[in-house]
């Protein structure tokens, strides 16, 4: 379901693959080759969203915002299955496993891989090229050569998938 709130209806590249029900709502920008999973919402009714090129969004996911703190989830991020983002920024490349919790005014970094099940907390920034796991997220490590493969390899098959569905279905 794509809908508007208020004034504010959803700006949703053609390329986008949205599932049939999943929720895109109101101040919602969501650019090219990007993918929005079956039941994730995505409430733009408080402030702005904007999410980037081949971005997935995957399954049971759920965006919002607070008051003055907008999402920005940035080029070719991964969000795993029944991610919360809540009012924060993603930034590009990153990847944040499935599970996790992701609040108000919290910072991914570039390349930045959040594990499975993490809570980053409000105003939490996670460094570039790290590697965080827990609740709450702590920096475990740097990422490493495989892990970039590998994160890469995952952005790249939701495009392609992304594409195949808007395709066939």
């Amino acid at each position: 379901m794509i809908q508007p709130y208020k004034y504010h209806y959803p700006d949703i590249h053609e390329s986008v693959f949205i599932a049939d029900d999943a929720t895109v709502i109101g101040d919602v920008t969501i650019d090219e080759q990007s993918s929005i999973w079956f039941k994730t919402v995505i409430r733009g009714d408080v402030a702005p969203t904007r999410i980037g090129k081949g971005v997935s969004i995957q399954d049971l996911s759920m965006v919002h915002q607070s008051p003055d703190l907008p999402i920005t989830v940035e080029d070719y991020v991964t969000v795993g299955h029944q991610v919360t983002l809540h009012g924060c920024t993603v930034r590009k490349h990153a990847l944040i496993g499935m599970g996790s919790l992701i609040l108000d005014g919290a910072e991914i970094g570039e390349h930045a891989f959040v594990g499975a099940g993490s809570l980053v907390p409000p105003g939490k920034k996670i460094p570039p090229q790290t590697l965080a796991l827990g609740r709450p997220a702590k920096v475990v490590r740097e990422l490493t050569e495989d892990d970039y493969q590998e994160m890469e390899r995952v952005y790249k098959s939701y495009i392609e998938k992304g594409q195949y569905y808007k395709a066939k279905l």
